[in-house]
């Protein structure tokens, strides 16, 4: 999936062996065994038979839905054997692969797989600890390095077809139904900068700035100063150069550094779109950073995508997207304010929130397929399109909630009195 590589689908390896050939054919071709139908019956009605048709290698197919919501078909044996395995890794690994391929709405077909999966308690051990093996890697700085180069440095020109015009990658917060992407990333910015309750001449540390729309945001319309911190080359190169371009450089400074390299102290600490990354292992760490950053009368807000309950991320999006990633449920997210005594001021769940702007974002990335194809190859762009399809349909369905956090210190007493200061214009 490397940039301006476009490939044609791939061709086997074995193509100038004729023998190979002979025998990958008949492989191909081979009939389907009453032992593949009655394991892929099972499997379905595993999954209170969801309204698919299984077509197979040999054409045979499977379903008896009147009104399916998709033709899921499989070009060789192997993938049947791949899904049973691992369905979490192996859906997306195979699509990916053009191995398995939907016909009809991808978003729809993942959507009521949500529904119709097994819950993660009740299936197999094997497959429990295949997803929890890759939860003992540690974000050190050089791996979280790593990871983020991974997913955000691989170039501005491609988020810049998808993203909203400030290249705001969280959730937009849709104040009305009616909002364009533009206006709801502008009202989810105001959402959280009201959550802070900020103030002109305030200082404040963004930790994890993306593209730097919050600390513009927060300098430019409530007259704080910011030092936003990102270990995203791509990103703070564009954060700079948008700062000098609107006149905001004396307000804002864009810091290369992990958040455990924050120096200085701050009345306000903010962080959206970063805990993801962090992993449990590391939330005593980011705790003692906003103990040691955060002034007495400090306030702070951690906006993150989370869980109901403690599980590990979809096996194919650590993999091939959000490497090192994990969402944490508000029982995990404990583990960065209990020790230090901070106080749970508000928790709010933005869930449709997050799944409405990802409609937005995935109707914006396959009507700029052809772009993207020219900086990409096949490959590239069925992952992201089954990464877009698969986190909206998350959110839909419940799999994945967006929490907003606000805190403070144990003994800080400025506390609001109702939440009227965040809906009144």
């Amino acid at each position: 999936m490397k940039r301006n590589e476009a490939q044609p689908e791939s061709i086997p390896a074995v193509a100038n062996d004729s023998s190979s050939v002979l025998k990958s054919s008949a492989m191909l071709s081979s009939k389907v065994t009453g032992f593949e139908l009655s394991t892929l019956k099972r499997f379905l009605r595993n999954m209170g038979n969801p309204p698919f048709i299984i077509e197979l290698w040999d054409g045979t197919e499977v379903g008896s839905a009147e009104w399916p919501a998709a033709r899921i078909r499989f070009t060789d044996r192997a993938a049947l054997y791949k899904l049973f395995f691992n369905p979490d890794l192996q859906f997306g690994e195979l699509y990916v692969d053009n191995r398995l391929q939907v016909e009809g709405d991808l978003y729809k077909t993942i959507r009521v797989l949500c529904d119709a999966l097994p819950d993660f308690t009740e299936r197999g051990i094997m497959h429990r600890v295949l997803a929890y093996a890759y939860l003992l890697k540690r974000n050190t700085m050089d791996r979280a390095k790593d990871n983020i180069h991974h997913h955000y440095d691989i170039g501005n020109d491609f988020y810049r077809l998808w993203l909203d015009d400030q290249f705001v990658y969280t959730c937009a917060y849709f104040r009305q139904a009616s909002m364009s992407l533009e206006q709801a990333q502008i009202a989810k910015l105001d959402h959280v900068c009201r959550k802070l309750q900020l103030q002109p001449g305030m200082q404040v540390v963004e930790a994890g700035c993306g593209w730097g729309a919050l600390a513009l945001h927060m300098a430019r319309h409530y007259g704080v100063s910011v030092k936003a911190y990102n270990i995203s080359k791509e990103q703070l190169a564009y954060a700079r150069t948008r700062a000098a371009n609107e006149g905001l450089t004396e307000q804002v400074e864009f810091i290369e550094g992990d958040y455990r390299q924050i120096q200085g102290e701050y009345d306000i600490f903010v962080s959206v779109g970063m805990l993801e990354h962090v992993g449990v292992k590391h939330y005593r760490e980011l705790g003692e950073t906003i103990n040691r950053v955060l002034r007495p009368q400090g306030r702070g807000l951690i906006h993150t995508i989370g869980r109901n309950r403690p599980m590990p991320m979809n096996a194919w999006i650590e993999r091939h997207i959000f490497p090192g990633a994990y969402p944490p449920s508000l029982g995990e997210m404990t583990a960065i304010f209990e020790p230090f005594r901070f106080s749970i001021l508000d928790v709010e769940n933005l869930r449709l929130h997050y799944a409405e702007t990802l409609r937005h974002w995935l109707e914006r990335f396959d009507q700029n397929t052809e772009q993207v194809r020219q900086m990409f190859d096949e490959s590239f762009i069925r992952s992201w399109r089954m990464y877009l399809a698969g986190s909206r349909a998350a959110f839909d369905c419940g799999e994945l909630q967006l929490f907003q956090v606000v805190f403070n210190r144990f003994n800080n007493p400025n506390i609001p009195a109702t939440r009227d200061f965040l809906y009144t214009d």
